[in-house]
């Protein structure tokens, strides 16, 4: 949008400044006069809005949220007591906003102007994203602490239940023996399961260097191609000037290889079956740090796409925790381990679903040094199917 112009234009420095104030804001922010017309609107609230404000100053606010919203009897409510309110997860959902337009409201009076209000929207779906983010990682602290019980409670009596079979094994019948080999192996596949949730009681600092996360992928889309995704287009939209993330590579190849595989295991047998792999640069989201007041930055976005099925939306809140599957054979750590892996890192994953596209979305911080030099090879964009 070209007009950046607003309909009440301020004049000298201080107005100007708090312009540039308002329009540096991320959040849509608009000014609502006596009359309901849309006075001032924020950069941000032109995007939302999808109109200039020049445009919306010449509609009333009713135009252009859904019929019968809270939003317009929150202004009423603001201007008859003269005090501000927030009001959460408001859905303005509409064929002019768009879907999954859930957003958080904060509504206060322009004492100086009487009948007048300022609207912050706050959208909710970054927010949950990390709320979410953050339920995941409990849980996988949950598993931490299940892992290291089970390592030391079951393990070693399984161990001896497999050496009485083993023992039994050489001196009953052949039809015995069938039972004994059914204990071996059995107890095998219960050690298999507690060696792979072994992993999530790990808690060893991760070693991180400066990555190409394009090095990264196409090894891991190599691995794909020679094996489980064998019959399966994977194309890539790579941005070409990421910076390095800091990461550790092993752990990345296996955070990717997890998803291209759930990825591959979705699509089946589909012959139009895709998978796209694309990296971006989203600046503006910060994440705080538990117990200090720090805020890490996480602007590389890297998502595996795919036009498999879709995730049911009944599963789609609890995809990251532990024991939840839809594979009839699945374990369901696979994604838990995702989101303890990239949550180690200090960043994010989520899933956006629909039918016939799901997207598993990464986000992690970026290294403040330079990509080392093995991990520097050339970039290139690839076609988007």
């Amino acid at each position: 949008m070209t007009d950046k112009a607003t309909a009440m234009e301020p004049a000298g420095d201080a107005n100007d400044l708090s312009m540039a104030v308002l329009n540096a804001i991320q959040n849509p922010v608009i000014l609502v006069d006596e009359s309901g017309l849309v006075a001032f609107a924020n950069w941000e609230a032109e995007s939302f809005f999808g109109a200039s404000a020049n445009h919306l100053a010449r509609h009333n606010i009713s135009a252009f949220i859904p019929f019968g919203s809270p939003l317009l009897t929150l202004i009423e409510q603001v201007r008859e007591r003269r005090a501000p309110v927030n009001e959460y997860r408001v859905d303005l959902s509409s064929p002019r906003l768009g879907a999954d337009k859930l957003v958080d409201l904060y509504v206060a009076p322009v004492l100086s102007t009487p009948g007048s209000v300022v609207i912050v929207f706050q959208e909710r779906s970054m927010a949950d994203k990390i709320d979410r983010q953050l339920t995941h990682r409990g849980a996988a602290r949950s598993v931490t602490g299940l892992a290291s019980m089970l390592a030391h409670e079951i393990k070693n009596p399984l161990s001896g239940i497999r050496g009485a079979a083993q023992l039994l094994e050489t001196s009953v019948n052949d039809e015995d023996r069938a039972l004994t080999r059914l204990i071996c192996d059995e107890t095998d596949r219960i050690v298999s399961l507690v060696d792979r949730m072994e992993v999530f009681s790990d808690e060893r600092p991760v070693d991180r260097v400066p990555l190409n996360i394009h090095s990264v992928l196409d090894h891991v889309k190599a691995i794909a191609k020679a094996g489980f995704a064998r019959g399966i287009k994977i194309s890539e939209n790579y941005d070409p000037s990421l910076p390095p993330v800091y990461a550790n590579r092993d752990q990345l190849v296996q955070v990717f290889l997890n998803l291209i595989k759930n990825a591959a295991e979705a699509i089946g047998d589909r012959a139009d079956g895709e998978i796209m792999l694309t990296t971006a640069y989203r600046p503006g989201i910060r994440l705080s740090v538990a117990g200090t007041r720090e805020k890490i930055s996480l602007p590389l976005e890297f998502c595996v796409h795919d036009n498999g099925p879709g995730v049911p939306t009944d599963l789609l809140p609890h995809l990251f925790d532990p024991f939840i599957t839809t594979k009839t054979n699945g374990s369901g750590l696979g994604l838990a381990l995702v989101a303890k892996i990239i949550g180690g890192h200090g960043g994010i994953v989520e899933c956006d679903s629909q039918h016939n596209r799901t997207t598993f979305r990464v986000l992690m911080p970026a290294s403040k040094g330079l990509a080392a030099d093995d991990d520097e090879i050339p970039m290139t964009k690839g076609n988007i199917a």
